[in-house]
């Protein structure tokens, strides 16, 4: 599909949901089946004391141009919106008092700074702090830089050091919540739970994490220096990290004793739905008598995807639905065709966006047991628009509700059986799903347990 497009129009809702928000090096969990959630240590305690705000959201882009944002009087997709509303928006910020005050500002600054201004840099800083007025963590303003990295992003192929960021909403501390392995990050010995302190000369808490990541990404070949402070260590710890191309699947599965097929799903990307099926396909040819889903820490992704994933498995009937501010809805369903396989989800405070559609649709069904701790608690929906000058701005457009109409935004959603997550071996120097307690008691509940 063609995802750029210059001439304002409606929007049908394949096209709403044609792009994941999938940014390389950013806040999403996609470790392998061998990897984390795994014992507690230094790393994994460090990135749930920060409460981290997961930058990987689910989000939807609408094929707007820059003139339709801007100067036509048509509401978004005959949202509901009046022609007076939009007047009244674009007249507060762009009358003669506003245009006086910032040419003010532009003379001190190129009376008094101690540096030369650069030019292009404070005209972007408009448009970013104009979506930062909303105060809304969840929307923000991409450079044409960033947002074609968010593009290159969307293969799922990048060139970096391999590691999975989240950041913190309100104190913008990075922190690596997963590295990839056999990756350069890796290679070097930065861990899980690591802080970015710096990325070169920058200071890793400075800037959206979208921006801070294409100082991280690079050409293959080139190395970027990252210091990072650890818990238990007295000062910071340099790492020069060699940059080089990427690919990490979102669906990693394995078969447990008892015929159990234990899948994590670490995003939800455009690819996910298609190595989800494949991997219960697979398990199915092994003789799969029940399912383990792992949505532990897993940040969300793409609307279309975690549906057509809940298609798979329960039956016809409603998926999730959402409403704009307007009060128009948007309905999301699945067919006739499911599994009647018993099944478990897996859940935790780091599971966010579309795990908790995912999770949400499973409980409202009572199609499968909740077990963990209460998810994250993002219940609404963002769209990146992308502009004509090749810059885009993500905004938070609607709510999501489960199929009974619970909206979970700040809320979560509780598991069904609350267990705290404990590694039950302290000899494991690599992640076993059989000392995971609540992969066990999963077993437990699906009749396999000892």
């Amino acid at each position: 599909m063609d995802l750029q497009s210059n001439e304002p129009r409606e929007l049908d809702d394949q096209e709403k949901l044609a792009r994941e928000y999938a940014l390389s090096e950013s806040a999403r969990y996609r470790g392998g089946m061998g990897q984390p959630p795994k014992k507690k240590g230094p790393g994994f305690g460090l990135g749930i004391l920060l409460g981290s705000a997961f930058t990987l959201l689910l989000v939807t882009v609408a094929l707007l141009s820059v003139w339709a944002l801007l100067y036509s009087a048509k509401p978004l997709a005959d949202s509901g919106g009046t022609a007076q509303e939009q007047k009244d928006t674009k007249s507060a910020i762009l009358n003669s008092s506003v245009e006086k005050k910032a040419g003010e500002l532009t003379d001190l600054i190129d009376q008094y700074y101690y540096e030369a201004a650069d030019k292009d840099a404070l005209i972007e800083g408009i448009y970013a702090g104009m979506v930062e007025g909303l105060g809304d963590p969840y929307s923000a303003y991409f450079s044409a830089e960033e947002y074609a990295s968010f593009n290159e992003s969307t293969t799922g192929v990048y060139c970096g050091i391999g590691t999975v960021l989240t950041q913190d909403a309100k104190t913008k501390v990075v922190t690596i919540l997963h590295v990839y392995p056999g990756t350069p990050a890796e290679e070097v010995g930065i861990k899980d739970g690591d802080i970015i302190a710096k990325v070169g000369d920058i200071a890793g808490d400075s800037m959206e994490l979208s921006e801070l990541t294409n100082y991280i990404k690079g050409e293959e070949g080139t190395t970027v220096h990252i210091e990072i402070l650890r818990q238990g260590e007295n000062d910071y710890l340099g790492f020069d990290v060699p940059r080089r191309k990427i690919e990490v699947p979102t669906v990693q599965y394995q078969m447990l004793e008892g015929k159990v097929g234990l899948i994590q799903v670490t995003e939800f990307s455009t690819a996910t739905p298609e190595q989800f099926d494949a991997a219960i396909k697979d398990l199915q040819g092994q003789g799969m008598v029940s399912m383990i889903v792992d949505l532990r820490d897993n940040p969300g992704g793409v609307l279309q995807s975690v549906c057509d994933m809940l298609d798979e498995i329960l039956p016809q009937g409603l998926l999730v639905y959402t409403e704009d501010k307007y009060g128009n809805r948007s309905d999301y369903k699945s067919d006739d065709s499911c599994m009647e396989i018993p099944l478990a989800v897996l859940i935790n405070g780091n599971s966010a966006s579309a795990s908790e559609i995912f999770a949400g649709a499973v409980k409202d069904y009572e199609y499968g047991t909740l077990i963990g701790t209460t998810t994250f608690g993002k219940g609404i929906v963002q769209t990146i628009i992308p502009l004509n000058d090749g810059s885009a701005i993500k905004l938070t457009m609607a709510k999501y509700f489960t199929p009974k109409g619970n909206y979970i935004h700040e809320v979560g959603i509780s598991p069904d059986i609350e267990l705290e997550y404990e590694y039950l071996s302290q000899e494991d120097e690599t992640y076993d799903p059989m000392h995971d307690n609540q992969v066990l008691k999963a077993l437990e509940v699906l009749g396999q347990g000892q």
